[in-house]
């Protein structure tokens, strides 16, 4: 059974994967969210325009942080290309998988952004149909790419001009459409929590843990926990274990039962020490977990002592 408390930690940092409808921009779906869970802090990552649809996460509370995270996961959508000329099936899975790789794009002219050449990587794409002058696309790419642009350059390519009629997002880096809920699904939840029956709202919400799932982990000693909930930068003496990473890479500072304390930046590569090793490691860049969740691992000095050891300084 789902205790208040639990839905109330819940709330304050977990995630929401909302399927966002075509119509309201992705800002006013969060205002929505915000509104049924009461008021909590949310944000989201990874902006959708109002007339595309899918997977749009949603962070609560002090998960908000982690929205940099967010923003640099890979995603994946299907898009819906309107030819403005007849091309062969043939011709076209041709010339779409000359886009697999690093390929340039300006942003649209609609766009918010500086319209910056940039260079973004496609990871994978495939034409899952076509059918007389449309083109339904799947596409696996790097953050920051502009599929609007992608379906104007596929139809350059193809010789006949095109431009993209619909899009939707599928993924964003570990969430997939398995685990969005739709907006009056989110309200019912609320409603039965109110009514004394959290069991549903709670399945929504989902663990921060699941947004740092592809980041490199390193696992810490409770007595460590609090001093990093409080900002302190993390020594080799309080890790555990750790898994491979470089130096500036971003972690994932994990306690012993999995759960997350914070992103760190390191400050060595995992090859420079061994847990237990002295000397600072990782400075925390966001911390998720509430100080006072582990006990204190250290003690301040009375002031009486700290004044007695200055005198015999």
């Amino acid at each position: 059974m789902v205790t208040d408390a639990e839905i109330s930690k819940k709330i304050k940092s977990g995630i929401i994967v909302i399927d966002k409808p075509q119509g309201p921009s992705s800002h006013q779906v969060t205002a929505w969210v915000k509104e049924i869970l009461g008021g909590e802090k949310t944000g989201h990552g990874g902006t959708l325009d109002p007339m595309v649809s899918g997977l749009l996460v949603i962070m609560l509370g002090r998960t908000v942080k982690l929205a940099p995270v967010l923003l640099n996961h890979r995603k994946e959508y299907v898009a819906l290309l309107r030819l403005h000329g007849d091309a062969k099936r043939e011709e076209i899975e041709r010339v779409v998988s000359e886009f697999k790789g690093k390929v340039y794009q300006r942003p649209p002219r609609k766009s918010a952004v500086k319209r910056q050449l940039r260079i973004r990587e496609m990871y994978d794409i495939e034409v899952l149909d076509v059918k007389d002058r449309l083109v339904l696309l799947r596409v696996d790419c790097e953050a920051g790419t502009y599929i609007r642009s992608l379906c104007i350059h596929i139809g350059f390519a193809l010789g006949t001009g095109g431009q993209m009629v619909e899009l939707r997002r599928t993924k964003s880096g570990p969430f997939t459409e398995k685990d969005c809920i739709r907006l009056h699904d989110l309200k019912d939840a609320a409603v039965y929590e109110e009514e004394g029956e959290p069991a549903m709202l709670s399945e929504m919400i989902l663990p921060a843990e699941r947004l740092v799932d592809t980041m490199p982990k390193v696992v810490i000693r409770d007595s460590a926990v609090d001093a990093i909930c409080r900002g302190a930068a993390l020594a080799g003496v309080g890790v555990l274990q750790k898994e491979s990473y470089k130096r500036g890479s971003t972690v994932a500072v994990m306690t012993d039962k999995g759960e997350l304390v914070c992103t760190a930046k390191a400050l060595v590569s995992s090859e420079e020490y061994k847990p237990g090793d002295t000397g600072i490691v990782a400075g925390s860049v966001a911390v998720i977990m509430e100080p006072g969740t582990y006990p204190r691992g250290w003690t301040k000095k009375p002031k009486d002592a700290e004044k007695k050891a200055d005198k015999r300084a």
